[in-house]
């Protein structure tokens, strides 16, 4: 298998599940031994994690474009009877026959290589916050569950550089066991190395962020405890709505009463944003992994 930044799904390889390769060609006359065959290459997208279907094994993740991986290996070439001819012995009845090659069964999955993860409940506003800070165009509108695959975004800050940016979409209570969309995106949280968690307390009845908050965290705690560590950066969107307005400040004096830091910010008219990925920045540039890369 070998990564490939131009691949973006495994869909090609669920409607082809075997690859098998073809045999070798038999040895030939005047000692000619016989032709190897073709490797046969699979390539998958940049992010695919590989495991033992029989034994669980992760056999290897594949975050680096052009990396490889031999994942079944071919049976070794068997020796004709020319190779056991000896001086007293010049045409022996004795070959040694080739061997099988390997068999496996693979599962693959796909998770997405981002710096940063914006999550929280569906219709937070985590798409239109990918819009306003990247040049990614995903599609918005006001219901739950308008992203079904994660939106990615390139963010260019100062004298940083780039980060990548997703959405995590489908996040809530229950997700951890699939409810909702669930699993097939929380995984996608893994690879992260700051979480943007993005608050929603407009709307009738009044909404605590808080509640909001601790149920999420909560999600990502039953899923992976990992998770739960991760870096975050909270933010309390839709600014440009009166309701909002209303009750920002109470919302920010509770969580500054729990030790946490929140941004106001609306990404329809941009303000505070700037500070939230300036704060963004500030951690990314503590993670030990990036300095480790760096």
């Amino acid at each position: 298998m070998i990564a490939s930044a131009t691949h973006r799904t495994l869909l090609d390889l669920k409607f082809q599940q075997h690859h098998v390769a073809r045999h070798g060609g038999h040895g030939e006359g005047s000692d000619c031994t016989g032709r190897n065959s073709d490797d046969v290459v699979i390539r998958v997208p940049v992010g695919t994690v590989v495991t033992d279907d029989a034994t669980g094994e992760v056999l290897v993740d594949l975050v680096e474009n052009g990396q490889r991986f031999v994942v079944a290996k071919g049976g070794r070439g068997g020796k004709g009877n020319a190779f056991f001819a000896t001086s007293t012995n010049r045409a022996p009845r004795h070959a040694q026959p080739g061997e099988e090659g390997q068999k496996r069964w693979v599962r693959l999955e796909l998770k997405l290589l981002a710096d940063v993860g914006v999550i929280g409940f569906p219709n937070a506003g985590k798409s239109t916050l990918i819009s306003v800070v990247s040049a990614a165009k995903p599609k918005i509108a006001d219901y739950p569950f308008t992203t079904l695959t994660p939106n990615l975004g390139v963010v260019k800050y100062k004298d940083f550089g780039t980060f990548v940016i997703a959405d995590i979409p489908g996040l809530i209570e229950g997700a951890h066991q699939g409810v909702g969309l669930g699993t097939r995106f929380l995984r996608h949280v893994e690879r992260t190395a700051v979480l943007i968690h993005l608050l929603d307390i407009s709307g009738e009845p009044p909404v605590r962020g808080w509640r909001n908050f601790e149920t999420i965290n909560r999600e990502l705690e039953l899923y992976s405890p990992d998770l739960a560590k991760k870096p975050q950066v909270v933010a309390i969107g839709k600014l440009d709505l009166p309701d909002t307005q209303e009750r920002v400040e109470k919302e920010i004096d509770f969580f500054r009463g729990k030790g946490i830091e929140v941004f106001a910010i609306s990404a329809v008219t941009g303000a505070g944003v700037p500070a939230l990925i300036a704060a963004v920045v500030k951690k990314l540039k503590r993670d030990p992994r990036e300095e480790h890369e760096h």
